[in-house]
């Protein structure tokens, strides 16, 4: 699918798409090749959301729509018995290279606007997620923050940030739950009689 066909699709705009695409970048903190599928409510709220990594050589809009239908089966039941959808399925692609649309997004513009309507959902806008920034493909619309590489710029738990050893004993001692404490035993002295 290209540019011109998807703006043939009629997406609906996202209210603030900043504030959208930060808030599943801090969820689910996408690297390169992560796929992030969200569902928003009426009020463009996000109700569900899943993020996962296809792999790397699949590369046909058949099985994107699969791993996309998989996905949003696991996160949100379907609206297939309401008479007009609802709620609206929204794609964001973290994805290495240059800004812009790519054969893979249109292949994956495809997957999204068909997995939306056999889940019951309105198809949504497609994000990319690149080096340069996040660009929501087809309105224009952009940033250069969160970007591909953002994920590694939070918090990195290891175990340097334990608390020295002495404070995890005290405080192990401490959760002892009433336990009476056994006093050390000392070694026995022995002298021999001469």
């Amino acid at each position: 699918m290209d540019l011109e066909s998807w703006a043939a699709v009629g997406v609906p705009l996202l209210r603030d798409p900043r504030e959208f695409v930060t808030e599943l970048h801090q969820r689910h903190l996408p690297q390169p090749g992560t796929v992030v599928i969200s569902v928003l409510d009426a009020l463009h709220h996000v109700t569900a959301s899943a993020s996962f990594t296809p792999r790397p050589h699949v590369s046909d809009g058949w099985q994107h729509r699969n791993a996309l239908l998989a996905q949003l089966r696991q996160v949100i039941p379907h609206d297939l018995r309401r008479a007009a959808p609802t709620r609206t399925a929204v794609l964001l692609r973290c994805r290495d290279g240059m800004p812009g649309w790519t054969e893979q997004d249109g292949a994956w513009m495809w997957a999204l606007r068909d997995a939306a309507a056999l889940h019951g959902l309105r198809c949504g806008s497609y994000i990319a997620l690149t080096p340069s920034g996040w660009q929501s493909l087809g309105d224009g619309r952009g940033g250069r923050s969160p970007h591909s590489g953002s994920w590694a710029d939070g918090p990195v738990h290891t175990v340097t940030e334990l608390p020295p050893r002495s404070a995890r004993e005290e405080r192990a001692a401490e959760r002892s739950w009433g336990q009476p404490q056994v006093p050390a035993v000392e070694p026995a002295r022995r002298t021999a009689a001469r």
